[in-house]
């Protein structure tokens, strides 16, 4: 618990010192600039032309960050309206989304596994039961990221704020300490295992990452409805032998020191200890959810969406006392979300129905034009996943790319539904290249227990595993599936 909050208190310092970067204040603004005063192309209008270089502003926004995202956000709304290019109704439309308020309300739920201690008790009862082993003690910490993720939309809470604290403290104990050249001994191995593991539960569930949503927009903007229930059934097989494979590979190439690890279960028994029974607080966030999974999965017959069963699981833990008025107004990251979330949907949206995304989807189309649909999707996907070494945000990476390629794709003929599962998949798991990639990355890289040519190389190396399983293992299953 020391190490989380030393965490956060650096990660709330950081954001004093940098709060205003004008230069990338200056370099934002200019690269819009530099568009808006492009002539649009032929047949294109050219209010979707103005939206596009404001569009493109802030993706730049959100990856130099000249201001925190919310505060790009508000800039990017603002200008949309002071240049006229959508009325004041349009440019606030984003609000309304119910997808949005969904990973909203999400935030909250997550809260009460932190505020509880639950999070905590589910990872160390994991560590006690199978931590007797390095390799048994990694696939203790990934199951106990996979039980988490339904209900926690930040991958950067549930992996920096539950998961590495926890392997943090196992690896002192083991005497792992990258500030003694010992990082080899566990820590390293458990680092690298943690962050992965984290990257697949992402790709498993639509609310286990912040922009799994937004690439549900988009798709449902398009033609194609992902339900929360169609999500995880088309994820659930390769994400499993995801969750298998990858532990073992890293073991293999980038091997711990110590095998055995015996006293993990000794001090995850005594961390449980410590921690009592289960409260009355744990039982009551047990009982939501479980309540809100079975609503995700069963909700839609019963004309319950997912955005309802969230406002009931909210509800039930404010009834309960499990969480107050106060927890949900300082829960940060939920309205901040809720601001940047409002405006790339706004964008997004607008840019379709302008015909800006249907117009760069039939230019980039002619690339892959005359092709059969199953290798024009292969190259769109493999481009999609790699470029992502050019992105400090799986949400800006999504916002800039996920509706032209998904355009693109289906006009080669591309079965919708699969083409968007796929891409949204993609959008968490090529997380794995690098260390800022994704916003848990910077957290376990920060602590020094594995190299950036490290990071990198075993990055990319499973990152063929991931297009490997998921394009092999996981086309076979969405064959059964019948999504084509």
């Amino acid at each position: 618990m020391g190490s989380q909050k030393q965490l956060q208190k650096k990660q709330v310092k950081g954001e004093e010192k940098k709060e205003v970067n004008f230069i990338s204040l200056i370099i934002t603004v200019a690269v819009g600039a530099v568009i808006w005063f492009i002539s649009a192309p032929a047949g294109l209008d050219e209010r979707a032309w103005h939206l596009f270089a404001i569009f493109v502003a802030t993706i730049i926004g959100l990856i130099i960050k000249p201001l925190p995202m919310g505060g790009v956000a508000i800039l990017s709304i603002t200008a949309v309206v002071l240049t006229r290019t959508l009325g004041l109704k349009e440019a606030l439309s984003g609000f309304q989304n119910t997808t949005i308020w969904l990973i909203v309300i999400a935030f909250f739920i997550s809260r009460g596994f932190i505020k509880t201690g639950l999070g905590n008790r589910i990872a160390y009862m994991f560590v006690k039961k199978f931590g007797k082993k390095t390799l048994g003690l990694s696939y203790s910490l990934i199951v106990s990221d996979l039980i988490l993720a339904p209900a926690m939309p930040s991958n950067t809470a549930r992996g920096g704020g539950i998961i590495f604290p926890i392997i943090h403290s196992l690896s002192r104990t083991f005497g792992s300490d990258p500030k003694d050249g010992t990082e080899k001994k566990i820590g390293a191995y458990l680092i690298k295992v943690g962050f992965q593991g984290n990257m697949i539960t992402s790709a498993m569930f639509m609310t286990a990452m912040a922009a799994n949503p937004l690439a549900a927009t988009i798709a449902k903007s398009a033609g194609v409805n992902i339900t929360w229930t169609g999500w995880v059934v088309a994820a659930i097989v390769p994400g499993i032998v995801s969750l298998i494979v990858i532990p073992y590979f890293i073991y293999k190439v980038f091997p711990p020191e110590i095998k055995e690890t015996p006293a993990a279960a000794n001090i995850a028994t005594q961390k449980l200890k410590e921690m009592g029974p289960l409260k009355k607080a744990e039982w009551s966030m047990i009982a939501v959810f479980l309540l809100i999974l079975a609503l995700w999965i069963f909700g839609e017959k019963l004309g319950i969406d997912s955005t309802t069963t969230a406002l009931i699981g909210l509800s039930v833990l404010l009834i309960t006392s499990v969480l107050s008025r106060n927890d949900v107004k300082k829960e940060e990251g939920a309205w901040d979300t809720l601001v940047w979330f409002a405006a790339l949907v706004m964008m997004a949206t607008y840019l379709n129905d302008l015909g800006m995304i249907p117009w760069f989807s039939k230019w980039m189309g002619g690339a892959v034009q005359g092709l059969p649909w199953i290798w024009a999707l292969l190259i769109l996907a493999l481009i999609y996943f790699y470029t992502h070494y050019f992105f400090a945000s799986n949400t800006a990476h999504v916002s800039a790319m996920y509706a032209a390629f998904l355009g693109v794709a289906i006009t080669t003929g591309a079965p919708p539904m699969l083409t968007a599962l796929i891409l949204g998949f993609f959008s968490n798991l090529f997380g794995c290249l690098t260390h800022y990639g994704a916003g848990p990355a910077p957290v376990f890289f920060g602590s020094g227990y594995v190299s950036q040519n490290k990071w990198w190389s075993i990055g990319f190396g499973i990152s063929i595993i991931y297009i490997i399983i998921w394009g092999i293992v996981g086309g076979l299953w969405w064959k059964v599936l019948g999504l084509w």
